[in-house]
């Protein structure tokens, strides 16, 4: 019998850090972005990152425990450990944590709300049920193939406009658009998931695209996000959307390719370290866009 960790290990791995650079990198392009227009402010700024990475983490522990619940989440999962399969926490625990983390984001929330209105209480709110809905209640979306399309809109179309939203009061064209690079990386991140679980996933009738696609299908739509995410770049810098030094986050391309190859030519346990390194491609892309607008202006 594995060795029960201390509580904060058991709760370190129920938030799985490593997928949090992910989360952060939409609130960076949405505040590259809010700089870029003179409208950047450091508060709302942190609030919105704070926000991103509790809801990731609040999604993180909301999977654990309703896949287990689900029968999803067995000793043969090639997966990261979890915490309620591993028995460190009863699932009654787990929500719990669940429900204080997303109480922390509605909170930050609350503060995001009194700048720009009731539209953020309602972006909020829509996360947070989407988050559980992922793997939770009576129509769990990752169990029927919806789960890509709601991570592009809620970590890439909601966390770049909605963080250039609460220091500007308006969406630009340009925070539209840059969206979608991040949403498509993010996004790259679940199929990666998907694709390190497939035939665990099919067995326990969790039918994520992977499942519905099948191995081949899911890596060329790995490969798809990643392309589009760079290639959109180039055709907004040449529609005079941003700046022609955006194209500095093309240096994160070396990082893409490991990954792309690792999701290329591996299967099971070993698709995780493509699956950390998309998150990190997020982030560096997001980071490197800021630095070219820096160096445009």
């Amino acid at each position: 019998m594995q060795e029960k960790p201390s509580v904060f290990k058991i709760w370190w791995l129920a938030i799985r850090p490593k997928t949090l650079p992910a989360a952060a990198s939409g609130a960076v392009m949405g505040s590259a972005l809010a700089w870029r227009d003179g409208s950047f402010q450091l508060l709302p700024t942190l609030a919105a990152l704070f926000v991103a990475l509790l809801l990731q983490t609040g999604s993180n522990i909301a999977n654990d425990v309703y896949d287990f619940e689900r029968g999803a989440d067995t000793s043969e999962r090639h997966g990261p450990l979890r915490v309620t399969q591993a028995g460190f926490l009863t699932p009654a625990q787990v929500k719990r944590g669940m429900w204080v983390v997303f109480g922390l984001a509605a909170l930050l929330g609350l503060y995001l709300a009194n700048l720009r209105g009731w539209v953020v209480i309602l972006i909020g709110l829509a996360a947070i049920v989407s988050a559980i809905a992922y793997t939770g209640g009576p129509f769990p979306l990752g169990y029927y193939g919806l789960g890509d399309l709601f991570v592009f809109i809620f970590f890439g179309l909601a966390a770049v406009a909605g963080t250039y939203y609460v220091q500007t009061g308006f969406v630009s064209s340009a925070a539209w658009l840059m969206a979608i690079p991040i949403g498509l990386i993010i996004t790259a991140i679940l199929v990666v998931n998907n694709l390190r679980d497939l035939e665990n996933d099919r067995m326990a009738g969790k039918h994520t695209l992977a499942v519905v696609m099948g191995a081949r299908g899911a890596r060329l739509e790995y490969l798809l996000c990643l392309s589009i995410a760079y290639l959109i770049l180039p055709v907004l810098i040449l529609a005079g959307v941003v700046p022609g030094l955006s194209l500095l986050a093309w240096f994160s391309l070396p990082l893409a390719i490991i990954s792309a190859r690792t999701v290329l030519t591996q299967q099971g346990r070993p698709l995780n370290a493509a699956l950390a390194g998309t998150g990190q491609i997020a982030l560096l892309y997001s980071l490197l866009f800021w630095l070219g607008l820096v160096l445009a202006r």
